[in-house]
């Protein structure tokens, strides 16, 4: 099966999404230019068949075959145990955000599953490791900013201290749909927190950067910026 899947993955390159792609992922060249919802489409229609034996056999030499793992294992249909099996097994391979991010978006089954899935992400919560870390981030950004979750997503963020770039802006990203949908919550949070200058700027900009913040509102939010000292040579 491997060998007839990386020929379709071949088959839907784009060169010139390749060249564009790849300027997203720098220091990453194994990218064959495949867009998203072309590979989405081969990940459904493999998740209608034998999906393990895709994912026993799978080749990962390249960005997109790695991908399609991910993806495929978000539309595959089972128990949650047997999901959260081949979850724990994938999150390893994420080395880049464009992975991570659809893997997570993809994780459609934790809507019907989210008390589970809440206990499953703590301690990739807690991770040292930066893509692992970033996966628990993003999972909480796509299922738990709610009512029942918003206050344990917001303790979770301010505690998830790493120096790698993709857990800062992940943090950054995920304050800014908090603050989105629970405003005098995340304000509240703006005010007191333990967040590094560059997170907390980041948090600020992404917020001020959305067209459902009025601008009153991102006036308010662009005077809290914290102000760097810069360290003398």
């Amino acid at each position: 099966m491997e060998n007839a899947v990386r020929r379709r993955i071949f088959e839907l390159r784009d060169e010139k999404y390749r060249q564009f792609h790849s300027k997203l992922f720098p220091g990453i060249d194994n990218i064959l230019g495949v867009r998203l919802p072309r590979l989405r489409e081969l990940a459904k229609e493999l998740a209608k068949n034998d999906w393990r034996d895709f994912l026993a056999t799978a080749q990962e030499d390249y960005h997109e075959e790695i991908m399609l793992q991910g993806l495929v294992i978000g539309y595959a249909k089972a128990d949650i145990e047997e999901i959260l099996h081949y979850v724990t097994f994938f999150v390893p391979k994420i080395t880049n955000w464009g992975i991570c991010d659809s893997f997570c978006n993809s994780l459609k089954i934790t809507k019907k599953y989210k008390t589970r899935v809440w206990e499953f992400l703590q301690p990739y919560l807690l991770s040292r490791q930066e893509f692992q870390l970033r996966f628990g981030i993003v999972m909480l950004l796509n299922f738990y900013i709610d009512d029942e979750y918003i206050d344990r997503v917001l303790m979770l963020l301010d505690r998830a201290k790493h120096e790698g770039y993709y857990v800062k802006m992940a943090v950054a990203w995920a304050i800014s749909i908090c603050f989105i949908k629970y405003p005098a919550k995340t304000m509240a949070y703006l005010k007191n927190n333990t967040l590094d200058n560059f997170t907390y700027n980041k948090a600020l900009q992404k917020i001020t950067e959305s067209f459902r913040v009025d601008k009153e509102m991102k006036a308010t939010i662009r005077s809290m910026k914290r102000k760097i000292a810069v360290q003398p040579i």
